[in-house]
This record gives structure tokens, sequence and C-alpha cells, in this order.
């Protein structure tokens, strides 16, 4: 009986230790784990801390960039920039245009009309070796000296047309400009060579130049082998003063040549259609546009197709306006009429 409570107190002890010992065995890795989440969560708030600042210095070096770039332009803005450009472009194009008519007296007619607008400006083909026919028309119909001035002072400016040498500078040039000085008569247009092949081309170079260097209701081509009632011709322009878009010529249109090596041959024959027809066309032995239309070429002479032939190339030109073609039987050169402004020479 003496020894129940002995047993009872070793028990009680053995029980203690076994849960302090399982107390102790499971405490343990909550700790650690307790301890690595400390770590995680110092090294979590440690990055979230330091992606804030990076936010913040990469927001302010956005910001100071975007107040340091250049304003974006408009639609309109660019459109004014490239028309201010190229008005610049083609104001210094003028001016230097305009000091090369004036050396050259182009513009002399304009200054001794008081500003007034010509009636027209007549540029007469010719070539290198065409000497002796321009003396023959200085010596006919188309005056020279002060006599020209004085045309020019009623409004009529009459100059022969020719380009450069294929070799600039060359003997051919030199005779040229010899006497164009001594008679300052000649249009020179110095971007078209020429030459036999280049010619359709010299039509839009010429009513190019005619057009800047003067001011005139009409401007007309006339061929080197054509002889001019010049005072015909004055009083046919001026019954057609004041009428713009003004095609005027000796119309016609004929078969298109598709054989190679034949007169006429247009080398892009098919072009014209089954029928091989060529459109209404003003002769090219004197041609007559109105300054609008000599203006279009100007404006447009570098997009403008040319065919084999000059009065085709024109023709095709005017399909595309509103022109109104105006056929005035006196300006066919080789017809019979009496009252015919030209001939054959």
């Amino acid at each position: 009986m003496e020894t129940l409570p002995t047993t009872t107190v070793t028990s009680s002890k053995s029980e203690r230790r076994v849960r302090s010992s399982k107390y102790q065995s499971t405490s343990k890795p909550s700790v650690i784990m307790a301890f690595f989440s400390c770590v995680a969560w110092l090294y979590v708030a440690g990055r979230l801390w330091q992606d804030s600042e990076n936010r913040v210095i990469l927001n302010n070096m956005l910001k100071k960039n975007y107040d340091q770039k250049p304003k974006v332009l408009t639609v309109d803005d660019k459109l004014m920039v490239l028309g201010c450009k190229d008005l610049e472009r083609k104001i210094v194009e003028t001016e230097m245009e305009l000091t090369l008519a004036k050396s050259q007296g182009y513009l002399k007619s304009g200054s001794s009309s008081g500003g007034k607008r010509l009636l027209a400006v007549i540029g007469v083909y010719t070539g290198f070796g065409s000497h002796l026919r321009r003396n023959s028309f200085r010596g006919s119909w188309m005056p020279q000296g002060d006599a020209l001035k004085k045309l020019e002072e009623r409004g009529v400016v009459i100059r022969f047309v020719i380009g450069r040498s294929p070799n600039r500078g060359d003997s051919l040039d030199r005779k040229i400009d010899e006497e164009d000085r001594a008679r300052k008569d000649f249009l020179i247009l110095e971007n078209h060579e020429e030459a036999q092949e280049e010619l359709p081309k010299k039509v839009k170079f010429f009513f190019s130049a005619a057009v800047q260097n003067w001011d005139a209701e009409f401007y007309i081509k006339v061929d080197d082998n054509i002889d001019l009632d010049l005072e015909g011709l004055i009083g046919l322009l001026e019954s057609r003063r004041g009428q713009d878009a003004s095609y005027i010529g000796c119309m016609k249109s004929g078969e298109v040549v598709t054989e190679e090596g034949g007169q006429w041959y247009e080398p892009e024959w098919w072009k014209f259609g089954d029928e091989k027809s060529y459109f209404r066309h003003a002769a090219g032995s004197l041609i007559i546009l109105s300054k609008n239309l000599a203006q279009y070429i100007n404006i447009n002479s570098g997009s403008l197709k040319t065919y084999a032939f000059d009065d085709t190339s024109i023709g095709s030109w005017m399909i595309g306006v509103q022109a109104t073609y105006i056929d005035d039987n006196r300006l066919c050169c080789s017809s019979i009429r009496q009252d015919k402004v030209c001939s054959v020479a």
C-alpha cells in the first residue's frame, strides 16, 4: 500500500518528459520555416522597393526625353514645310533664269513695252548649218536691227530657236554665240541637244523657255522652211486676242506609218489603235498656242510624252486638256489659198 504513490509520481514524470521531447521535436521545424519565411519576405520586399525606385528613375528619364524631343508635325505642317522649300527652290531657279535672260537680251521687249502683255512670241526653228537660210529670212519677212526692236514695241517678238551642240562649247556653239551677239535674235535652249533624234523634244523646251521669258497672248512655233506674211499673221492673232486655251493651226489627221525605215515612221505605232490613224492635230509647219496652254507644257514638260514628231506630240498633249481646237486654213502653208499667212520657202 505504501509503494503506490511512488509509482504514480514516477509515471507522471516520465509522461512530462515524453511530452516535452515531442514539443521540442515539433517546434524546431516551425522555427526554421518561420525564419525562412521572414527571409523570403524581406527579399521580396527589397526587390519590390528596388523595382519601384527603378520605375521612378525610368519615368523621370522618359519625361525628360519627351520634353526634349521635337514636336510631332501634323500633315498640314509637313505640307507647309515642303511647300516653302519647293517655293524657295522655284524662286531661286526663276531668279537665275531671269538673270540669264537679261544677260542675253531676252527681256528687253518687256521693259520697252512697260509691262504690257505682248501679242505673240514667234520661234523660228533653225540649225547649226542654216546660216544662209537665216540670212535669207532676215532679208525678207523677218525684221532686223532697229526694225526688230520696233516690232517688239508693237508686241511681237521673233527669235531663231536652237539648242546646244552635243559637244558643248565646240565651234558650232561658239559660232551661234557670235551670231547672237551680233544679231540679238536667238533663243538658245541651253538644256536641249540640237540633234535630229532629239527634234521632237525641242518643242517642249521652246514653249517652256518662251513662256518663262515673255508674257504674251500667243506662242508660235514655225519650221525653218516657212516664209511668213508677218502682217497677215499679226492680223489673225489680233482677231483672236483674249481667247484662252486656243490651239490654232492647219488641223489634220492621217495614217500612222508602221513600216520601219519608211518616211514618217512612228516607232510607237501600236499605241494609236487598230485603225493606225493619228488623232486630230495641227500641222507642224506652224503651231499657235495661247498662254495657258504654253504654261501647261512648261509646268508638265518633265512628264509629257513625245512621239516621233513634234506636231503629233503636241496633239497628244492637247487631248488631255480643255483646249479649243481652231482649224484655220490660212495656216495651211502648202495650200494654194491667196490669203494664207505662210508658205513653204
